[in-house]
């Protein structure tokens, strides 16, 4: 197993492109099960959850090649309706398969996800979603079962009681084959969805609406083969920010989309870090001297619960105390014990955790524990005293290309190295 061995003390400086967007290239790939015929997706990263999404694409029948940062998949042929558990286990994201299944096969027999060890992420609006659409649907021995009724799948008013960002994907993808419209009311806003809906509209899809709360989807009765190029990834984006700033450094960032972030654009500021942006391009220069600030996470465009770990590790070197709440996620606190076993001075209250700045932190041995915690111990671990060392990081491989080898470019001292032991 693979480890982080970080030496703290090192400003970043320089110049780093971001990568393809991850949650907006998962629902993109399952959408190609929707296409028969040949999908070309590009700045799609090279990451764990990508390589699990491909095999479960080709155990349903589709091809998946990726070469460099473009990836060639082929829906054709559908040989099976199942994703099987031993890969959806590895990943939520992979839910993703049930809506374009429904709509083109007719039935879907999906696992319940697995993923990140926290929370309770239920699939129940996917579900009212499905059934709302006509199909009717059944859990089995850990299965999600789906059939479409005869026909096929019927346009519906479907309205979530929660701005869901998959369950909105999915009822999406199912509603682009259906006969007659699709109302999705209280939709998700995020980018990703945007995304998924503009490569869909390439594809042939009528649906107006993305990034409000209300999407309208005309059903057709065939997509057609598409080439689309993927979004930035805005979690990175405010993950290398972060990187700059806790560090003090001066670092510029390509390949932005700076109107997906104006909030974090605006929490850093008032923290006192300098950002500008000009064109794609956005600047950030720390002066060594975080002010905490309060943060609560919303739904899009709101503050993302995806940075919520990340700027907790800002907090923990900040003058003064901040208070976090996430409104998405109420136990995604995995992160604290382990930022606090590097001298973080943190009380957690339910999904309220209280911040008080520490002028050093220690390096110390912690573990990753999901995906975004592994970055906050990467984070927190730059501007340690001493030696860090972040285990079990192929959490962090699901989400960030080679963090270590970009973080390195801009200054950092960091490397990856394998663990003995079982």
């Amino acid at each position: 197993m693979d480890a982080f061995r970080i030496l703290g003390g090192r400003r970043l400086e320089g110049t780093v492109e971001i990568a393809g967007a991850k949650n907006a290239a998962l629902p993109i790939m399952a959408a190609a099960l929707l296409i028969p015929g040949r999908t070309v997706l590009r700045r799609v990263p090279a990451l764990r959850d990508v390589t699990t999404m491909s095999r479960v694409l080709e155990k349903l029948g589709a091809s998946c090649e990726l070469n460099g940062h473009v990836l060639d998949m082929d829906a054709t042929e559908l040989l099976s309706h199942e994703a099987d558990w031993d890969l959806v286990r590895r990943m939520r994201a992979s839910i993703y398969v049930l809506g374009p299944l429904l709509a083109r096969r007719g039935k879907a027999r999906v696992s319940l996800p697995g993923g990140c060890a926290w929370g309770p992420r239920p699939v129940n609006l996917h579900l009212k979603g499905m059934e709302a659409l006509g199909a009717e649907v059944t859990l089995d021995q850990g299965y999600i079962v789906a059939e479409a009724p005869p026909g096929g799948l019927r346009g519906a008013h479907v309205s979530l009681d929660v701005a869901s960002v998959g369950a909105t994907g999915n009822i999406l993808m199912a509603a682009v084959l259906a006969k007659g419209r699709t109302i999705i009311e209280n939709a998700a806003k995020e980018p990703d969805i945007v995304a998924l809906a503009d490569f869909l509209s390439s594809a042939g899809a009528s649906i107006s609406g993305a990034g409000t709360s209300t999407i309208e989807i005309d059903g057709v009765s065939e997509l057609k083969p598409t080439e689309f190029e993927n979004i930035p990834d805005r979690i990175e984006t405010g993950t290398f920010l972060a990187a700059a700033a806790i560090t003090g450094g001066a670092v510029h960032l390509t390949g932005v989309r700076p109107d997906h972030l104006p909030i974090v654009f605006d929490r850093l500021t008032e923290m006192g870090v300098r950002v500008s942006v000009e064109g794609q391009t956005v600047s950030v220069e720390g002066n060594g001297k975080l002010q905490a600030i309060d943060i609560t996470t919303q739904v899009h465009p709101g503050f993302p619960t995806d940075l919520q770990a990340i700027f907790m590790a800002l907090l923990c070197v900040a003058e003064g105390s901040g208070v976090i709440k996430d409104t998405i996620y109420g136990d995604r606190f995995s992160h604290v014990p382990e930022l606090r076993r590097l001298g973080a001075n943190i009380r957690l209250d339910g999904n309220v955790a209280t911040v008080k700045g520490a002028r050093r932190l220690q390096g110390a041995n912690v573990l990753s524990t999901d995906l975004r915690a592994s970055c906050a111990m990467v984070l927190a671990g730059l501007v340690a005293e001493g030696e860090t060392v972040v285990h079990r990081v192929y959490h962090i491989d699901r989400g960030y290309e080679q963090i270590e080898v970009r973080l390195a470019s801009l200054g950092a001292q960091i490397e990856r190295f394998r663990e003995e032991g079982p």
